[in-house]
């Protein structure tokens, strides 16, 4: 049954409407009087502004310090924090542009990027850079991904934060104890998956994301396996070509074998706190969880690789979208909010809080700084990244529903393969549809 994409999206903008009100009540610009819709102002330059952390919780400790900072910088403004999780932020978003009271600032990652400014939320921001201090100061690749996830007419709604990648954490010390060679193939990974897992002790080999942000993740293990190097065959998604069918099979295929049965609801923070705390011998997830785990297990016990190699030695990865910071259009004091966005990108700022993320900085300046060389993972990822070892599937960010049907209308279906009630080949197929639905909708509006 061919499911339709818009009617899709505006179903769940209406769900989430009631969850939303409490936030939308306080997000308000201007002195602190204002409220959002509309064309917004420039505003005094002074007074109260609202920002929304799309990783409340995760980011919020680093955000507070580049408050504070930026506080005593400016202490005719005052910045009201409102920290919302990864995984309700865009419903929050999207219901917040229809109903009113959208923040002045939030965080809009390239992922996201197209839904929000289709529905012209958010302000261009090209002028603004280009007479700023910030100018030529950023990292130019990062830039221009905002600029092509924005929808398609090349304008710049974000300004880029961080960049991330896909790793995979291990313990060495497992790996060492059971004489197995680092998993630096997909062969070797599925082989130490196997043989560290021993069910009745509680001991496994892998953790996988079953939860919030599975789709992703699978696209990774899928592409990595297949080595098919274009998300794109012309106008149809390559996303169900027969070897990524295969590979989601053999990937699907460790749930419950080699990972813990409570896997199937498990989104990051829940799977990053299980292989912190347990005998799990392999994680997937990025760079941002890199202090986690020195925190949990200290440095000599893990490392963080980029993704395993495939076929002739060739290293395939879907795109980790980069993050940022997005002036809303109704805001009421965009000179406020402007000044905000230019302190947490300046060197400082931004090298303070990508060194607790995790990621690596914007700032070039701030991607400088000794830290880089000291977190393995970070440095590991760089050298893949600009080597020419790694061929990286560019996902569709510019799609304005990539973001829901990535996630809200696949993430259910994807739990179904996991417990076997779903083929890999069917929910291929189906998220195959959405995906060159989409993209047909995408063109005929772009040209």
């Amino acid at each position: 049954m061919k499911i339709s994409i818009r009617r899709s999206r505006r179903a769940a903008i209406a769900v989430t409407l009631g969850s939303v009100l409490a936030l939308t009540a306080t997000a308000c610009g201007d002195d602190g009087s204002g409220g959002g819709g509309g064309q917004g102002s420039e505003g005094s330059g002074k007074g109260k502004i609202v920002f929304w952390d799309n990783n409340g919780g995760v980011r919020t400790d680093i955000w507070k310090e580049v408050i504070a900072d930026f506080e005593k910088a400016n202490p005719d403004i005052d910045v009201e924090y409102v920290g919302i999780s990864s995984t309700e932020y865009q419903s929050k978003v999207d219901t917040a542009i229809q109903g009113g009271g959208l923040p002045d600032v939030g965080g809009v990652g390239a992922a996201m990027l197209a839904g929000f400014s289709a529905q012209d939320a958010l302000e261009p921001l090209d002028d603004r850079l280009a007479k700023s201090g910030l100018n030529g100061k950023l990292n130019e690749d990062m830039v221009e991904s905002m600029k092509a996830a924005g929808g398609g007419d090349g304008t710049l709604y974000s300004i880029p934060t961080s960049a991330n990648n896909g790793v995979l954490y291990y313990r060495t010390d497992l790996f060492e104890k059971a004489g197995l060679e680092d998993p630096t193939t997909w062969e070797a990974f599925f082989k130490a998956a196997d043989e560290l897992t021993a069910a009745k002790k509680n001991e496994f080999g892998y953790t996988i994301r079953g939860g919030a942000g599975s789709i992703a993740q699978a696209l990774d293990a899928m592409y990595g396996q297949s080595g098919i190097t274009s998300f794109w065959n012309g106008d149809k998604t390559t996303v169900n070509d027969p070897k990524n069918v295969e590979a989601l099979e053999k990937y699907a295929g460790l749930y419950k074998k080699v990972t813990p049965s409570a896997d199937l609801n498990n989104d990051f923070t829940k799977m990053v706190a299980q292989w912190d705390s347990g005998t799990i011998g392999m994680l997937n997830h990025n760079l941002g969880s890199y202090q986690d785990h020195v925190k949990a297990l200290g440095v000599d016990k893990f490392r963080g690789i980029p993704q395993p190699t495939g076929p002739g030695g060739k290293r395939v990865q879907v795109s980790n979208p980069v993050d940022g910071l997005g002036l809303f259009k109704s805001s009421k004091n965009k000179e406020a909010a402007w000044k905000f966005i230019e302190f947490a990108l300046s060197h400082e700022e931004n090298s303070k809080f990508n060194e607790a993320a995790g990621q690596v900085p914007a700032n070039l300046d701030a991607a400088k700084d000794p830290w880089i060389s000291e977190a393995e993972p970070t440095k590991l990822a760089a050298d893949a990244l600009s080597d020419g070892s790694t061929t990286i599937v560019q996902l569709p960010y510019y799609l304005p529903d990539w973001n829901t049907i990535s996630k809200a209308e696949n993430e259910p279906n994807f739990q179904k393969v996991l417990l076997g009630d779903m083929s890999a080949k069917a929910f291929l197929d189906t998220l195959a549809e959405q995906l060159n639905e989409a993209q047909a909708e995408w063109k005929q509006r772009n040209g």
